[in-house]
């Protein structure tokens, strides 16, 4: 079967050989023209009924190997097949203008030898490289000007955008050059591993898109920042303050999007709260002074107890954390060492979905977390063992 298997593929070859063969001089004569097509390729398509696009390749490798004899009969003898005949004329049709026709047919001699160990893939990957094999002396230089060119484009063309949907959804678009993206990956890779309790659910996309988000929460809460606007980097959340205790309602931010009474409360746990007194027409009548929640010592003692994120099964450091109030600070609950614990942004989300749920423990103040009963159903306490001290 396998033997059959290898005749068939290698008589496809000789056919397909032919049947470009056959293309290339219908193309030659204006035959498809004659036929009132307005191309060879759209010609091809209507006869046998196949895609624009694979009628164009036909046509465009027919031409090719008419223009590379060797080319041509190495794929006649089954030496290559179609795909790969394709990279080596397109390989050979971008080398340098003034390389000379004998450097040209020893590149082509030099990939048809390679297309016996290397699929198309990885035989684009040497093409890039064949003027190190026939021209070494002009190959790096050839390769510089090709890695500058490419760069200045990167650089020039680099971007980023933030597209509001008006679903709740934000789109992000962009573009990087290199080093650009290598700085971002060596920011988010340490972030976008799976968790610990082998229980993840979330996607690789997911978890590259909660670390971005989780490196932008780090760098606003540092002091280097630039300032913005006369204060340092922050996020406007607006809502009527007994809408937030009552918990329905929407907050608004002041980029205009609109947060669910939920995503508000999470972000109320460890934030600067303003009161501003607001008339009718929507006029600030007063504006009353920050109110900073769970900072300086507090923060202090609250990293020294937990040692990072208390969830179970958490390893993310105290730096990545959000101070969460036990019991909601807008419910009344006391900014204080017994009401605090600290959580990294995943796992704020999910006690905040309200299915799991945190105290501290009476016998040590430690913290302790209940799962649901889909996950436990004697629903027994659990502790983070990565910062439990010894």
């Amino acid at each position: 079967m396998v033997d059959s298997l290898d005749a068939i593929h290698q008589a496809l070859q000789t056919l397909t050989a032919a049947q470009l063969h056959l293309i290339r001089e219908i193309d030659g004569r204006g035959l498809p023209i004659a036929h009132h097509a307005s191309s060879t390729a759209v010609w091809l398509r209507e006869r046998h009924r196949i895609s624009i696009h694979a009628a164009k390749r036909l046509v465009d490798l027919a031409r090719a190997v008419d223009e590379r004899p060797a080319l041509d009969g190495a794929l006649v003898a089954g030496a290559v097949n179609a795909e790969q005949a394709g990279v080596i004329a397109t390989t050979v049709r971008d080398l340098p203008d003034d390389l000379g026709p004998d450097l040209v047919d020893e590149a082509e001699a030099v990939l048809i030898g390679q297309a016996e160990q290397f699929e198309p893939a990885i035989l684009r990957k040497a093409g890039e490289r064949i003027l190190a094999h026939v021209a070494p002396e002009i190959a790096d230089a050839r390769d510089t000007a090709a890695l500058q060119r490419q760069e200045a484009r990167a650089w020039q063309t680099r971007a980023f955008q933030l597209t509001r949907l008006g679903d709740g959804r934000v789109r992000l678009t962009g573009w990087l050059d290199e080093t650009g993206a290598a700085t971002v990956n060596a920011a988010l890779d340490p972030l976008c591993a799976p968790r610990h309790d082998n229980d993840e659910p979330r996607t690789p996309a997911q978890r590259r898109a909660d670390a971005l988000v989780e490196v932008c929460d780090l760098a606003t809460r540092t002091e280097r920042l630039p300032d913005n606007g006369g204060q340092r980097p922050h996020v406007v959340v607006t809502m009527p303050f007994d809408v937030l205790e009552q918990q329905f309602g929407v907050g608004v931010l002041d980029t205009g999007g609109r947060l669910s009474p939920t995503q508000v409360r999470q972000m109320a746990c460890d934030a600067q709260v303003i009161p501003a007194v607001l008339g009718g027409d929507g006029q600030v009548l007063d504006l009353g002074r920050t109110r900073r929640l769970i900072t300086g010592a507090l923060r202090r003692a609250l990293e020294l107890r937990d040692r990072g994120c208390a969830f179970p099964g958490c390893d993310r450091p105290p730096r990545w954390c959000h101070g969460h109030h036990i019991r909601s600070w807008a419910d009344g609950g006391s900014t204080s060492l017994d009401n605090s614990v600290l959580l990294c942004g995943y796992h704020h989300r999910i006690i905040h979905g309200g299915q799991w749920s945190v105290r501290l423990c009476p016998e040590d103040g430690r913290p302790e977390f209940i799962p649901p009963a889909y996950v436990d159903p004697r629903q027994r306490p659990r502790r983070n063992l990565y910062t439990t001290r010894s």
